[in-house]
């Protein structure tokens, strides 16, 4: 009898990994190698509000170099680099802004953080695995807490690392 095959490994990316990875940053590209190498199967994801993100980076910023490399990122992430660029979330959004919301009324994350809020709560209800961002406030979030707080919205818990940290601890 053959195993069940094995289920796939869901990565979620923040808007700047994205940007990094079109700047040809070494730490993401080797984050991401080693993930997929190790992984295996792994599907790169792009939360709705990071290709909205970008999409706006790309349409409005008034520096034209951020804009350049945010055009060139679209370009690239579902082509060039085979990444699932995520346009809903299957359980609504509703739910991704109740988690949001909780989020940010928890203090995980500050008021003022929107998007970064609604990223990590579509990251969790997708069912990635990782959330691979260099935002600090993300990245210092309580994991206890937000463990806590994920688990009764019964979602899924992401590891949320910056891709040195991925390198630094994996390779």
């Amino acid at each position: 009898m053959r195993p069940p095959p094995r289920r796939q490994t869901l990565v979620a990316v923040d808007t700047n990994v994205l940007l990094h990875l079109a700047e040809n940053l070494d730490d993401v590209w080797d984050a991401l190698h080693l993930i997929q190498s190790r992984l295996d199967p792994v599907q790169i994801v792009v939360p709705p509000t990071t290709g909205q993100e970008l999409a706006h980076l790309a349409d409005n910023d008034p520096d034209l170099r951020l804009r350049t490399i945010a055009t060139r990122t679209f370009q690239k992430m579902v082509s060039d680099w085979k990444f699932h660029l995520m346009d809903f979330v299957p359980v609504g959004h509703g739910i991704v802004e109740q988690i949001a919301n909780k989020l940010r009324h928890e203090r995980l994350i500050l008021d003022d953080e929107i998007n970064d809020s609604v990223i990590l709560a579509e990251a969790a209800l997708l069912g990635c695995h990782i959330l691979l961002t260099n935002d600090a406030h993300l990245r210092g979030i309580d994991f206890q807490r937000l463990t806590l707080l994920l688990q009764e919205a019964d979602v899924s818990v992401p590891i949320i690392a910056t891709p040195r940290e991925i390198v630094r601890k994996f390779s």
